[in-house]
């Protein structure tokens, strides 16, 4: 009998993009394969869902609405709904989606493969949402994305109370992982072939104020600087009142933690900052963009911006522009407004026509995209180090380009190699030759190329069929922690 088939689709952030990572690593293991491509023929079909936008609950339903015909002439096909709108709206799912067969939440992702399974026996629909973490997510087996760069997860959670943000209360108060299980992930996975690791985090600078040390980011961020065949190192997303001089001389003495940063700025208005209960103001906000300037010169700064916020006036948002114009953000992710229910924002007065916060966000996303664009032409001339990627560059094929990231997290397109052409996790030395708004072009021919154990990773994954299946899956969890991960060669280990 072939294997029953799963596929995960998910939305939103990068923590939801490093559970699902999670959720597939538990369905493989618990006999599971992955379906191919998009198709809906699945036999098990996760949601991961994301709570933050207003139209969350729209898109979820929607696609469950697509798959009940599907599900209803295929006997045995099952759907599961997990993430922050399932921790959210828990029997909400089940009495509008009748037809879904088990509902999880952010705190116990581990569960999936047994209320699968629990739903088959029983014949109906499993709800099972933890109030508090189970397991670490880091502790689940996974599959991951990318033989090359990786997730790892510093901390869970957030104990800010951002009058917008609905993720405290789905996610809960931040829990921080111990340093020494954090560095053992990375050099795991550094012996694995994986040179490039993005330590995450909902406040990921916050990381300590669980185990009391107010300077743990920093020393966790030195301490990847000493880990053997660790190339790139990088975060997301920070916060600015976490944002201390101790984390700007860690990532410029380190020489793995990249040239980038992404800082959440939200309104340059002191009044918005305050009815948002942001921790910081305008001058504090500049400041840090200063600071890391004067240390890192050629650092790329990227942040988020909401626009619309209830009582914004248009002084308010000229504020957000003048910021916009000091900091010179290499890449802004703009948003209007979305009122989530169950925010304090949702309940303000002043919420703001809706015409008006589209004439705002198109006026700042004209702005950013002149600064952008100028900011990329600065990079012309250059040459660069860039991490060939997979699936940046779309048009690739057709344009006979590559495409990858440079350091401060550009996208760079570029001239593909006669000869030694680069794989995945190589590194490429170009020179940029053009500049877009988005994207780098380097239209010259390659100056060099190195191949890596990233490659190499890369290359094995690729060549290797997919394994079958593990086992029967029986209801019953994998009892303690999974199996471990090969030794590493030597080292330390928003928002």
């Amino acid at each position: 009998m072939s294997a029953k088939t799963y596929q995960v689709r998910t939305y939103g952030c990068q923590m939801n993009v490093h559970d699902s990572e999670r959720l597939s690593g538990l369905l493989e293991d618990a006999g599971y394969v992955r379906a191919p491509g998009d198709a809906d023929d699945a036999d098990v079909v996760v949601f991961n869902t994301c709570a933050v936008r207003e139209n969350a609950d729209n898109k979820l339903y929607g696609n469950l609405g697509h798959l009940a015909p599907r599900k209803a002439s295929r006997p045995g096909m099952q759907i599961a709904v997990g993430g922050c709108l399932a921790q959210k709206d828990r029997d909400t799912i089940v009495r509008r989606a009748p037809w879904v067969d088990v509902v999880f939440g952010t705190h116990n992702i581990g569960s999936l493969p047994v209320l699968l399974e629990r739903a088959r026996v029983e014949q109906e629909a499993q709800v099972e949402i933890a109030e508090s973490l189970e397991a670490f997510p880091s502790t689940l087996p996974t599959r991951r994305e990318s033989a090359y760069a990786a997730w790892v997860s510093i901390s869970v959670g957030c104990n800010n109370t951002c009058t917008f943000c609905i993720v405290p209360a789905l996610r809960g108060k931040e829990k921080d992982r111990r340093p020494g299980d954090i560095l053992a992930e990375v050099e795991a996975l550094v012996a694995e072939g994986v040179t490039e690791i993005t330590l995450l985090g909902q406040n990921v600078n916050a990381y300590g104020s669980d185990i009391g040390d107010r300077e743990a980011f920093s020393k966790l961020l030195r301490a990847c600087g000493k880990v053997e065949g660790l190339e790139r190192v990088r975060f997301t997303s920070p916060h600015p009142r976490d944002f201390t001089d101790d984390v700007i001389a860690a990532m410029a003495e380190t020489g793995n933690v990249m040239p980038q940063l992404h800082m959440p700025l939200q309104s340059g208005s002191d009044r918005v900052l305050k009815a948002m209960r942001r921790s910081y103001r305008q001058e504090r906000f500049l400041g840090i963009i200063e600071k890391v300037r004067a240390a890192i010169p050629d650092a790329a700064i990227s942040t988020d911006i909401i626009v619309g916020f209830p009582g914004e006036t248009e002084e308010d948002f000229e504020q957000t522009l003048h910021v916009v114009r000091e900091a010179r953000f290499a890449q802004a992710f703009t948003f209007q407004y979305s009122k989530r229910p169950g925010t304090p924002a949702a309940e303000m007065d002043g919420q703001i026509l809706k015409e008006v916060v589209q004439a705002r966000y198109e006026r700042l996303v004209a702005l950013q995209e002149e600064i952008s664009w100028e900011e990329n032409r600065r990079q012309v001339g250059r040459t660069l180090e860039v991490m060939v990627a997979e699936g940046e560059g779309r048009k690739d094929g057709a344009t006979r380009r590559l495409s990858g990231r440079a350091p401060d997290n550009r996208l760079v397109h570029f001239t593909r190699p006669d000869g030694d052409v680069p794989r995945p996790g190589d590194m490429a030395t170009v020179e940029v030759t053009y500049a877009a708004p988005h994207h780098l072009l380097a239209e010259g021919e390659v100056l060099g190329v190195r191949r890596t154990r990233a490659g190499d990773a890369w290359e094995r994954r690729n060549a290797a069929p997919e394994a079958g299946p593990r086992g029967v899956m029986l209801g019953l969890p994998t009892v303690g922690a999974p199996e471990p991960l090969p030794a590493a060669p030597g080292g330390c280990t928003a928002r």
